[in-house]
Order: C-alpha cells, then structure tokens, then sequence
C-alpha cells in the first residue's frame, strides 16, 4: 500500500488529546497534524522525534496534514496511523496474497455483525465457512525483535475477540489478524502485563476456535508492504 501524497519529513513537538500532534516542519513551520492512533503510543510520541506527514489539500478536513509514520531511537520505522493496515490488508486479500486466507475469493470490508459491532473483513467462498477477520495495528516493542498488543488497555479489543469467538461457536471461521507496522520485529506476545483482562479474553476466543495471524510489514516513507507471518508466543 503507497501513501496517497509524498509525506513530508518534520519534527515530533507534542501529541495531546490523543488525537493531535503539533509539529516543525524543515522550513521552522509549526503545525497540527491529525493522529489516527487511539492508543497510548508507548514509546512512540517522544518530543523531538523524526516523523512523516502526509499533507492534504481536502476542504472538508480541518487539519492539513496527518501523521503517518515516526523513527525510533534505533532508526527503525514505524506507522502510527492504525487505519493503514486495514487498507494494506484489504489489497492483500483481494490479490489472495495471505496464505491463510487465499482460498476466500470474496472480500467484504465493515459489515455489521453481532451487537452493535462492525468485522473489518468478511470472507466467503463457496464450500467453505464464512470467515471473520478482526485486524489490530502492532507498534509497541519494548524488548529488541519483540512486537507486543495491546499498548494500553482495551476494552473494546476484549469485546471484538468475545464476537469472534461467538462466531466460532456458531460455526464460521474467525480469525485474529496482528499486522505489525514496524519492521523490526520478529516475535510477537500479547502484553499481559499492560492489559490482563485483554490476555484473559484472548485465551477464551483461542478455546472457542479463534485463530490468530501475526503478519509483518516492511515500512517505508513510501508505503507499507506486507512481508509475511511472523512467529507468536
């Protein structure tokens, strides 16, 4: 998946309210950017870190730019926009380029299911079950090569694995895809310690069926290009 503009290279001043982030542009601009990341972003919001922003010229957005990627202490890439890996894995599926998945021809994005709940992906293919796909964006690494989710607690993802695990019970196939935006990474865990009810709900979707895929990507200014599986503990 490309970035639709050329991102622009700046640096990180602040990110608050979650969704904000002002930063210098090279010519000493200072500007707002949008944060599409509603998680805490550990180790990833530093002041003065390099970022990339893609800039917009929509006249229904506020905010002319939104931030896409930051580089790390030890030079690594990572995207902070949690709706790429969506769009990447969308393009991914429809070319049948995840092995796990190849044999579902028909991709459906954002249909409603269980309680007032959306699935990213619904695959289908004749003779076989429907398949539920539930995509988390990976960013946080705490410990070299390790990739850990979540980064703060969710609620929310605790929910999602309880309706693919309902999904299971009634006899589809559902599916927990991890897809890392940072290359840097070859080992994935759930971060227990950050999230125990989180790990709890994991254990319970994997009893009932739930499958999970842990994908990598390699992350440039340029775009985000899915690699392959990536081992899990």
């Amino acid at each position: 998946m490309r970035f639709q503009t050329p991102l622009l290279p700046a640096v990180l001043i602040r990110r608050y309210k979650r969704f904000l982030a002002d930063c210098q542009l090279p010519d000493g601009r200072e500007v707002t950017a949008h944060c599409a990341n509603p998680g805490s972003m550990m180790g990833l919001a530093e002041p003065g870190s390099p970022v990339w922003l893609e800039p917009n010229d929509d006249p229904k957005k506020k905010l002319k730019y939104g931030w896409r990627l930051v580089e790390t202490a030890d030079g690594a890439l990572v995207g902070v926009d949690t709706s790429v890996p969506n769009r990447a894995l969308k393009i991914a599926l429809e070319a049948q380029q995840i092995a796990a998945l190849a044999a579902y021809e028909t991709v459906q994005a954002e249909i409603k299911y269980a309680e007032k709940s959306r699935i990213d992906f619904l695959l289908s293919q004749p003779g076989l079950p429907d398949c539920y796909v539930e995509v988390k964006s990976v960013t946080l690494s705490r410990r070299s090569g390790l990739a850990e989710f979540p980064d703060s607690v969710t609620a929310r993802g605790a929910k999602h694995l309880g309706n693919l695990a309902e999904m299971c019970r009634a006899g589809h196939r559902a599916v927990l895809l991890y897809l890392f935006q940072r290359g840097d990474c070859d080992r994935f865990e759930i971060a227990r310690d950050i999230d125990p009810n989180y790990a709890a709900a994991w254990e319970s979707a994997a009893a009932a069926g739930v499958e999970r895929l842990v994908i990598g990507t390699h992350v440039t200014p340029e775009g985000v290009e899915i690699t392959g599986p990536v081992g899990a503990n």
